[in-house]
């Protein structure tokens, strides 16, 4: 009989989300897909060929991320593998300069949604025959770059608390793995600069960025290792990409 296998993505409706969701159901796993715009996630739902359970929340919502997860069928619970993909960047600014509700959002989406979404999920990965945690960091979570304290912060919160849930979760045999993407052309820089192209036009120009699909299929990589193998922490950058902040661009 063929094992069933069920994957939990968040920020599902675009960029490394929806690629992920593409990976994964490739493989044969059912998809919860989460996110905030339900049409975009019942477009996926409608190409994957896979069964799919769509839920709409935004993670900063902590009581909307426990209520849905926990609203889920008996026969959705069976999760194995959890994508903590949702998180955003706003604004590109100093400290002094920084608008607070940008801090927010980021600490909130970035940090916090990530821990509820984890904490909701975990009962499931538990009674699960096996699960496997997969949070989504950023090169900027292993060094800070300039205007980016806060974003950078809230993604180096997710390394440490990555790697404190490994310690927890290691007597269960629950693996535990964060990826550390570089510059991705994604949605991202449109979040960040709040709907200005021509500014988010910039991050990429000159170089050949990642695409969400190179993302997830490393995270794939990661999923489908033998169970006997974390692939524990895996930094992911463009060739032309040095560090945080070092990117050869062609002029």
């Amino acid at each position: 009989m063929k094992e069933k296998k069920i994957a939990l993505i968040t920020g599902a409706s675009s960029g490394i989300g929806w690629s992920t969701a593409l990976a994964l159901a490739e493989k044969g796993y059912d998809l919860i897909l989460c996110g905030r715009r339900s049409e975009r996630l019942q477009q996926l739902a409608d190409v994957v060929k896979v069964e799919t359970r769509q839920l709409i929340f935004d993670v900063r919502d902590k009581r909307a991320v426990l209520e849905a997860i926990e609203g889920l069928p008996k026969q959705w619970k069976a999760i194995n593998v959890l994508v903590n993909n949702a998180g955003n960047a706003h604004g590109l600014d100093t400290v002094q300069e920084a608008n607070l509700d940008d801090w927010d959002a980021m600490i909130d989406g970035n940090v916090k949604g990530l821990m509820y979404v984890t904490k909701a999920v975990l009962p499931f990965l538990r009674e699960s025959s096996w699960g496997h945690i997969i949070n989504v960091g950023s090169i900027a979570g292993k060094e800070p770059y300039p205007k980016g304290s806060v974003y950078c912060a809230s993604k180096a919160a997710v390394q440490y608390f990555t790697d404190g849930l490994r310690l927890d979760l290691n007597p269960e045999g629950i693996r535990v793995s964060a990826i550390h993407p570089g510059l991705v052309e994604t949605e991202f820089s449109m979040v960040r600069f709040k709907g200005d192209a021509d500014r988010s036009k910039t991050v990429y120009q000159g170089v050949e960025a990642l695409r969400a699909d190179d993302v997830a299929d490393a995270i794939l990589y990661m999923v489908e290792a033998p169970r006997a193998v974390t692939i524990a922490d895996l930094v992911i950058l463009p060739t032309r990409q040095a560090s945080a902040y070092i990117i050869n661009r062609e002029h």
